[in-house]
């Protein structure tokens, strides 16, 4: 049967009969998979805890009628391990991961959420940064790959030259007095500062942060993925805000 590898983050798992389980991942050349691991719920499994969310993989696999299966899993990076052990990173990262599973399709390939999400998983490991932020800038940034980059700077209807002091979802971001749609949020300057700063990686800024800009900040980064995503990340309610 015709065989292929593939680096891989896992991201999620779910029982399939009595030992079985199905793994969906991301790929760095075929995009999101879902296979099969044989037997990976037995104590005596060769590669079980290889397939556990968060851990990146070199995968071969074979391919099925309906699903492919794995044959041979290589770890490559442990960083669940590391993430686990910290509660505000192991909830950040199952956001991400939730969220990386949202905004791929299975089989088309997604080397920019790849790379995206293997660093943000490496930052939460090294907690080189809040993981709160760790994953704000991850999700502005996943949003803005899928063509939905918000605007925290110029209008996003009219383009009008900013700063602006208005925020709109609907709208794409903030707006001009002109444009402004009723119901429109008025964050601090500073929030819409932050933002821009977790959305280009000017992290100075972001870590100067304080703490009731990156809630608020937070409050705006989750209604515009619920609104572009039209139903909210599950994972984002368990996160310590």
């Amino acid at each position: 049967m015709p065989l292929y590898r593939d680096q891989a983050i896992v991201l999620r798992t779910y029982k399939l009969g009595e030992a079985d389980r199905i793994v969906v991942l991301l790929g760095r050349e075929l995009g999101r998979l879902r296979v099969v691991g044989k037997g990976v719920r037995r104590t005596k499994s060769r590669f079980g805890a290889r397939l556990e969310p968060g851990m990146v993989v070199d995968l071969q696999c074979y391919e099925g009628r309906t699903l492919d299966t794995v044959t041979q899993a290589v770890t490559l990076e442990t960083y669940g391990d590391a993430i686990s052990q910290h509660y505000p990173s192991y909830t950040a990262a199952a956001s991400m991961l939730e969220t990386a599973e949202r905004l791929t399709e299975d089989r088309e390939p997604a080397l920019q959420h790849y790379l995206l999400l293997l660093g943000a998983l490496r930052s939460l490991a090294l907690q080189e940064h809040d993981p709160r932020l760790v994953l704000d800038a991850y999700l502005l940034r996943a949003l803005a790959i899928s063509g939905w980059a918000p605007s925290f700077h110029d209008c996003a209807k009219c383009g009008a030259p900013g700063p602006h002091v208005a925020f709109h979802v609907v709208a794409g971001g903030v707006v001009c007095s002109v444009c402004r749609p009723p119901g429109s949020a008025a964050p601090a300057p500073e929030t819409l500062r932050l933002l821009a700063a977790l959305l280009s990686g000017d992290w100075a800024i972001a870590d100067g942060s304080q703490e009731w800009h990156r809630r608020e900040g937070a409050g705006l980064v989750a209604a515009f993925v619920q609104w572009h995503l039209e139903r909210g990340i599950r994972s984002l309610r368990m996160v310590p805000r």
